[in-house]
C-alpha cells in the first residue's frame, strides 16, 4: 500500500520525520525514504526495508541528515521521495494510491513531449510516482499540476511535494487514503496515521477533504484548493489496514472493531452453550474477537500467539507461496487452550483463504473439536483498483471468485456477482456453504455489508465498499 510522513518546523525537524515516518511501517514493506530542506538545500535517503526495519536502516542518515522541511514515505513498490527538478524549481515528491491506466498515460506523455522515464532495474516499468511529477509538470502551477494529475489518474493518488517554501499536500479526488495535518508549537506535520504525530507532541489540526489541496509552513495550513463533495473512503482501512490508535473521519479504527465484533454477535445464531471461547487472528482480528466475545458473554482467549521479535510480516515477501509458510510460521499455538475446545474465530477478512484455512488446520491438529470461522467484512468479490490493499492481479486469486466461477463459470454477469454480495439470497447462502466446505470449518458466517458501515457511524454514501459488492 505505502503511507507519508511530513514535517515543517521552526527548528529542526529530523527526530519527527524519522520517527514519524516510522511509525507507518505497517503500511509499506519494500523501499522507505527520507528528504529534508534545510540551509544546504535537499538531503535525501533511500533504502530497502524487506529484510531490516525502517528504524534500523535510517539511524545513520538521521545523524547527519538536517533541515527545518521533510518528508518521509514506506512503500511497497518504489522507491521514493523522488527528487525533479522543472520549470516549478526543483522538488521531492511522494505519491501512495494506485494508477491504473499508467500504460495511456504514458503513452500521452511520449507522443505529446517526447519526455523520457528511467527504468526499473530488470522490469518493464516505471516508478509511478515519477509518472506522477511528469503530469504535475504538464501545467504552468504547481498546484494546478497536482489537481491536474489527480484528474487524469484513474484510480487514486494521494501526493506530498517538499519545496523549499513548505509541503504542498493533496488528498485523492474521493478521499479513499487519509491525509491528516497536526499542529505544535514548533510548527505542522502531516501524516496518513494520526497517531503518528500525536506521540511527538502534535495536536489534531484538520483532516484533508477529497481532493484539497494545501500547503504547511511553520506559521500554519493554508488551503489552496476547495475539496470535493464526494468522498469514497475504504472501509478497509478500519477493517485491516489501519493502525488500532489511528482515527480516520473521527472514526477510530480499535472501537470501529469492537462495535464490528458486537455487531456480528448480536446476528449469530450461536451462542455460549455452543462455542467455548472466542479467538481473533492476530493482530487486526483481536479486536473484532473482543467486540463479540463481550456482546455474546462467551470468554475471549489467545489459543495462538503471534511471534513478532522477528518474523516480518505475512505480506511482506513478493512470492505469493512464502507469504504464506511466514503466516504458519509466526502463530505459534497455545494447545492447552485449544485441546477438546469449541473455538469461534474471528479474521479481518478471506482473500485467497489460504492462511485461515492452514489456521484452521493446525488449530484441529493441536487439538480444537470445533472450528467456527467469523470474519469481519463480507466475501471480498472484486480487486481492488484504488489502493493496492491486495496484491492479487486476478480476481480469480478470491476464493469467493473462485466458488462463484464453479458454479456460474468465469464470465459472470454484473447483477450475478451483485446477488452473491446480497446477504440474503440463496446464491451468497450457497457459496459461503461451498467455502465452509472447502476450508473445513465447523461454521461459516460473514460480517454483513450493513452492519460494517453501520459500526463506522458515516454514511455509506461516504465509504468506499468496492471490493465487497463492486460499487464504484
Amino acid at each position: 500500500m505505502g503511507a507519508y510522513f511530513g514535517a515543517t518546523l521552526k527548528e529542526d525537524c529530523v527526530f519527527d520525520l524519522y520517527y514519524g515516518t516510522d511509525y507507518h511501517s505497517h503500511l509499506g514493506t519494500r523501499r522507505a525514504g527520507m528528504c529534508v530542506y534545510g540551509e544546504k538545500g535537499f538531503d535525501r535517503a533511500i533504502h530497502n526495508i524487506e529484510n531490516s526495519p525502517f528504524r534500523t536502516k535510517f539511524s545513520s542518515d538521521v545523524m547527519k541528515m538536517h533541515g527545518c522541511y521533510g518528508i518521509g514515505c514506506i512503500s511497497d513498490y518504489d522507491p521514493q521521495p523522488l527528487m525533479v527538478r522543472s520549470h516549478h524549481g526543483t522538488y521531492a515528491i511522494v505519491a501512495v494510491g494506485k494508477i491504473n491506466n499508467a500504460d495511456e498515460l504514458l503513452e500521452e506523455l511520449f507522443e505529446g513531449t517526447h519526455t523520457h522515464f528511467m527504468a526499473m532495474s530488470g522490469e518493464d516499468r516505471i516508478n509511478m510516482t515519477e509518472l506522477v511529477a511528469s503530469l504535475i509538470n504538464q501545467q504552468d502551477h504547481l498546484v494546478e499540476g497536482i489537481h491536474y494529475a489527480q484528474e487524469k489518474i484513474k484510480g487514486s493518488i494521494s501526493i506530498l511535494i517538499l519545496t523549499a517554501k513548505g509541503i504542498y499536500c493533496a488528498r485523492d479526488l474521493l478521499g479513499r487514503t487519509p491525509v491528516l495535518i497536526g499542529c505544535k508549537e514548533e510548527g505542522y506535520c502531516v501524516a496518513f496515521e494520526s497517531f503518528s504525530y500525536q506521540k511527538l507532541g502534535y495536536a489534531d489540526f484538520k483532516e484533508l477533504g477529497p481532493g484539497e489541496i494545501g500547503v504547511i509552513t511553520p506559521d500554519g495550513y493554508q488551503k489552496l484548493m476547495e475539496p470535493g463533495k464526494k468522498m469514497r473512503i475504504c472501509t478497509f482501512l478500519w477493517t485491516y489496514y489501519g493502525y488500532p490508535p489511528s482515527c480516520y473521519e473521527g472514526v477510530n479504527v480499535e472501537a470501529f472493531r469492537y462495535r464490528c465484533g458486537m455487531k456480528m454477535a448480536e446476528r449469530d445464531h450461536l451462542c455460549k452453550d455452543d462455542i467455548d471461547n472466542v479467538a481473533g487472528v492476530p493482530d487486526s482480528g483481536i479486536a473484532h474477537a473482543i467486540g463479540y466475545s463481550n456482546q455474546s458473554k462467551v470468554p475471549y482467549s489467545r489459543p495462538f500467539i503471534k511471534y513478532t521479535p522477528t518474523w516480518p510480516r505475512s505480506f511482506m515477501p513478493t512470492m505469493q507461496t512464502k507469504r504464506d509458510l511466514i503466516a504458519k510460521m509466526k502463530l505459534i499455538p497455545v494447545r492447552e487452550l485449544i485441546s477438546d475446545k469449541r473455538l469461534l474465530l474471528i479474521d479481518d477478512s478471506i482473500v485467497r483463504g489460504t492462511q485461515l484455512r492452514e489456521t484452521t488446520e493446525f488449530l484441529y491438529e493441536s487439538g480444537a473439536k470445533e472450528v467456527h470461522v467469523r470474519p469481519a467484512c463480507p466475501p471480498i468479490l472484486f480487486g481492488c483498483k484504488y489502493i493496492s490493499f491486495s496484491r492479487s492481479t486476478d480476481d480469480m486469486e478470491l476464493i469467493a471468485r473462485r466458488i462463484i466461477a464453479q458454479e456460474e463459470g468465469k464470465d459472470v454477469e454484473r447483477d450475478i456477482l451483485e446477488e452473491y454480495a446480497d446477504p440474503d439470497s440463496a446464491r451468497h447462502e450457497n457459496m459461503v456453504s461451498k467455502m465452509r466446505e472447502q476450508m473445513n470449518f465447523s461454521s461459516l458466517r460473514f460480517n454483513r455489508i450493513d452492519d460494517m458501515v453501520s459500526a463506522t457511524g458515516l454514511s455509506k454514501d461516504c465509504l468506499c465498499t468496492y471490493c465487497w459488492d463492486g460499487r464504484e
